[in-house]
Order: C-alpha cells, then structure tokens, then sequence
C-alpha cells in the first residue's frame, strides 16, 4: 500500500517518523512518501519537502506567506496525484491540511487525520470539515474521547505516541553540572517573546545564593539556527545553546521552564519539574479574547489538560515576568514536598496517556480501515 504523510513542524515530523515505522512494521509492502523532515526521511519514507521550506504558521503569517502558502498548497496537489496513494496520513498542522483533505476527499482520495486538530480549544467549526472530509480521525490524548463523541466524529483512540518517543531515547548528559533548561518555542516570534523573559530569569536566579554554579541550557528548536538566539545568549558566560538534544536537555535539568506546547509533555514523560511560561502579541491575545478562548478551556498545557487540574503552573502572558518566573523555579528546585508532589501527578498524567505501542497500535487500525490483510 501506498502512505502518504504531511507533516508541518518538528513535533508532527516526530510522530510521522514513529507512525511510518509502525505502518512498515504492520504492512511489509508499505510504500511511504512525505512532506516532513529528516525524521519521517530516517524511518523509511521518500522525502519530497521539509517543513521548514513550507512552513506557515498562524493567521500573520498566512497572510504574510499567502503566495508561498498556495505554491506549496499546489505542490502538494501535484505530487499526490502523480503518486496516486492508497490513503493520505494527515499529521496535525491544519490550516494547510485540512485544505489537503478537501481536496482529496473531492477527488475520492481516502484521508486519515492523525493528531487531531485542536478544535476543543478553538475554531470549533472545523470540526464540521473534518466530518466532511475525513475518512478517519486518529486521536492522542484522553480528554479528546468525550470531546470528539460528543461532536460525532469519528474517531480512534490507541494512546500517545510521545510515550514511545520518549521512553525510547538514549540519554546522554548534553553539560555537566547543575542546571536549568529553557525552551523558547520553535517559531521565530515565540523565541524573540520568550528569550527575554527566559535571560532576565536567568540572571535573577543566578543572583540567588547558592545558585552561584547553577547553568542555563537552552534547548535550540530544531527548525531554528544559532542566529536566532545569539542576540539573547551573547556574553553570558552562565548559558549554554544545545541543538538536537531536547530530550537530553530536559532529563537531567533541576528543573525547566518550558512554552507552552508539545515539549512540556515531554517533560512530564521525561520527569522534569516544570513552569510553563507562555506570553504572545497583543492582537494574539485580543483574538484569543474575542473568542473566550482563555475562558472556555482551564489550561493551554496538555499535560495539565490530561489531569484535568494543574500538575504544574502556567504564567500567561502579563503573569510570565521575571519575577514571578524565577521564584517559581527556585520553588521547583528547593522545596522537595512540592517538587514531589509534581513528580506524582507525572506519574498519573503517564497513566492516563496509556502505554507504550501507541504508533503501532495506530498503524494497525489505520491498515485495518484499509483493508490490508
């Protein structure tokens, strides 16, 4: 059979690398190509675009990027019809892929949605298109059963992928010494937000005493380069930039501040202690409002979505300052009843999410629904 997957950033590259080794695993005449990155590429499919050439993120940037966005929207077109697949595996990022689905499904093509879109937080009319335009929708994460029942989706649950992904890993210490991570997000304005915040923590917590010998490691997002965090690292003798181990980075941090996103997931499997600190624009924010977003949903981490309470503490927006950042952390470090407490909400939070086996499983009923003995 014929797999062809679209992946728009570094988490869906991730889970299309581990969802295309289940599906070569499971269908041994599996033939795989994708738009994605080096990770789908490694596990076996034929690369056609990384996602870093077609990236388009939020409503800004569709607008700025609207000429680059129909190119690849084109592109696209092309390359499935001249390869005609059995299914097309959409993964997450849907203001580009739900436009793939609709026009597939006009053309009889069979489409899977896999990680499905956040509909429960915004945009709730896309569930109608999904209905309309997906053969299949490939949930991830427990609290989405209700939500999706409720909308009459349909849809499959196996657990989450980011299980096998992180107990998987080979560890490896990426500094020595104590230290704290610090993860800015994967997109530039995320970064050029965060990165300020993230140093004056920095220097905040390194002025505290015994925090004399305490590092910082920031952990470089994988579509990024060096240039994107130099104007905030430069001249800090106490920071180091890591690329390419994030993983690494979280496990044998004290403690991390993360953006909110999949990489504080990561933390709970990984078992870091964290804050999430997330701050965006002011048009952002005002949207957000406009729509009762902040309102409707309790929190914007998964990992405290999941547990239906806070395991750990999120700064948003006007809450995420120095101040506020740096004593969290030096709470997450010094006081060992809360740190505790953190680690066994973890430990429920992994519960939840099932267990290991999850893009086999997904594979599997993915080849089921196609019909391949």
């Amino acid at each position: 059979m014929r797999y062809y997957l679209i992946a728009g950033e570094a988490s869906g590259d991730l889970h299309g690398s581990n969802l295309i080794r289940g599906l070569r695993a499971e269908d041994p005449e599996a033939e795989c190509r994708c738009r994605g990155g080096e990770l789908m590429q490694a596990a076996g499919a034929v690369l056609v675009q990384h996602y870093r050439d077609g990236a388009v993120m939020g409503g800004a940037d569709v607008l700025a990027k609207a000429g680059k966005l129909l190119a690849s929207l084109r592109d696209c077109k092309r390359d499935i019809a001249a390869w005609r697949p059995d299914v097309v595996i959409l993964i997450d990022y849907p203001g580009f892929n739900l436009r793939i689905a609709k026009w597939c499904h006009a053309r009889g093509i069979r489409v899977f949605y896999y990680i499905a879109p956040k509909t429960w937080a915004s945009r709730e009319r896309r569930n109608r298109k999904l209905k309309a335009w997906v053969d299949r929708l490939f949930i991830v994460f427990p609290f989405e059963v209700p939500y999706f029942t409720a909308q009459g989706v349909p849809f499959t649950y196996k657990g989450n992928p980011l299980v096998d992904a992180v107990d998987g890993h080979d560890f490896v210490r990426p500094v020595e010494g104590r230290y704290i991570a610090l993860l800015a997000g994967s997109r530039k304005g995320e970064i050029k937000r965060m990165m300020p915040v993230l140093m004056a923590t920095a220097d905040r917590l390194a002025a505290r005493p015994g925090w004399e010998d305490v590092r910082f490691v920031v952990a470089g997002a994988p579509a990024r380069s060096e240039a994107d965090y130099l104007p905030y690292i430069a001249g800090r003798q106490n920071v180091d930039l890591v690329f390419g181990r994030t993983y690494d980075v979280l496990k044998y941090a004290d403690a991390a501040v993360i953006n909110s996103g999949t990489a504080s997931l990561e933390a709970v499997l990984i078992g870091v202690p964290q804050l999430v600190g997330w701050n965006s624009t002011f048009l952002f924010v005002w949207i957000l409002n406009q729509f009762h977003f902040l309102e409707r949903i309790k929190f914007i981490s998964l990992g405290n979505l999941c547990l239906g309470r806070a395991a750990f503490r999120e700064l948003i927006q006007w809450q995420f300052t120095p101040e506020a950042a740096s004593e969290e952390v030096a709470r997450l470090v010094e006081d060992a009843p809360y740190r505790e407490k953190m680690l066994s909400d973890y430990a429920e939070i992994r519960r939840l999410l099932g267990g290991r086996g999850a893009s086999r499983a997904v594979a599997r009923a993915m080849i089921e629904r196609l019909g391949v003995n």
